[in-house]
């Protein structure tokens, strides 16, 4: 207490100084209306640097909670496109009735004359490789998520590979980026089409560049060009039409004789910055193969 008092008698001068000098401040700005606006316009820029500033730190540490609610709503959008619905309408109008049956991890939704074909999750990538001659991608969710194998999986921007092995919380996907020639179990080529042309080829991943695929089956007489689009062409039980696959960056023929051109196509995906997908569940699967496996085993 003596020092405290001994520090006060000190500083005594400069401490009335300063409080005679707040004093006189205040009493400026409150009886001119020039400096009291000069004050309040210069508070107001510093203080609104100063919120932006703590806004722009707080939205950094809340990045990863706005990326998986935009990935959640991805995912509903998916869901809500009309390519997630087989159409079957018919000359006559009908009233819109929704009618949902769960079996298991199945879900079908009727919507009028609309049956839903695909579901789309989201799923987060934990493991992800791009220097081997094949590839797999690791997400964290399985098979109580409702994820099985020989499931299609896409990107934001497009085609990623197809789910190979569940556990119950995890799974492996094969890359597109898996080299083989075209045969065995890692096997792996995408139906396609130009998007321009609607002309229908395979792209597959020759090995040489993570950044680009091969696609084959084109006929040379397609007059291509530069940059067209390739996407899925929905004939594959893995992906819905119309998902990006990548863009025409070179094409030739092999010789004179060739009747196709082998276009070297820029991937859609990037695979080195990968960080979430999107699980796609073919809900009319099994009926189809059924459908289609039992009419084969007649002809034979």
């Amino acid at each position: 207490m003596r020092n405290l008092v001994i520090f006060l008698r000190r500083y005594f001068n400069f401490f009335l100084f300063l409080l005679l000098e707040v004093i006189c401040i205040v009493m400026v700005f409150r009886n001119n209306n020039f400096q009291r606006t000069a004050y309040l316009n210069s508070a107001n820029t510093v203080s609104g640097k100063l919120y932006d500033r703590y806004n722009n730190v707080q939205y950094y540490f809340h990045l990863k909670a706005t990326n998986d609610s935009l990935v959640s709503e991805n995912a509903r959008l998916h869901n809500m496109l009309r390519t997630s619905f087989d159409s079957m309408l018919t000359g006559n109008i009908v009233k819109t009735d929704t009618i949902r049956q769960l079996s298991g991890d199945t879900m079908h939704q009727v919507t009028g004359m609309e049956l839903r074909r695909y579901l789309y999750r989201e799923g987060k990538v934990i493991n992800n490789s791009v220097n081997r001659a094949v590839n797999y991608i690791t997400i964290r969710r399985g098979r109580l998520q409702g994820i099985r194998p020989n499931m299609g999986v896409i990107g934001p921007s497009g085609v990623v590979g197809t789910v190979r092995s569940v556990s119950d919380n995890y799974a492996v996907i094969l890359s597109l980026l898996a080299k083989s020639s075209g045969t065995g179990p890692n096997a792996f080529g995408v139906n396609s089409r130009l998007l321009r042309g609607r002309e229908i080829g395979t792209t597959y991943w020759d090995g040489a560049d993570p950044g680009y695929a091969i696609l084959r089956d084109i006929p040379r007489s397609v007059r291509l060009q530069k940059g067209d689009t390739v996407v899925t062409s929905g004939f594959s039980a893995f992906f819905p039409e119309n998902i990006p696959v990548g863009y025409v960056d070179t094409f030739a023929l092999a010789d004179k004789s060739s009747t196709a051109y082998t276009i070297r196509v820029k991937l859609a995906t990037n695979f080195y910055n990968l960080q979430y997908v999107y699980v796609i569940d073919n809900l009319l699967k099994d009926e189809q193969q059924r459908l289609e496996d039992s009419t084969y085993s007649l002809t034979k």
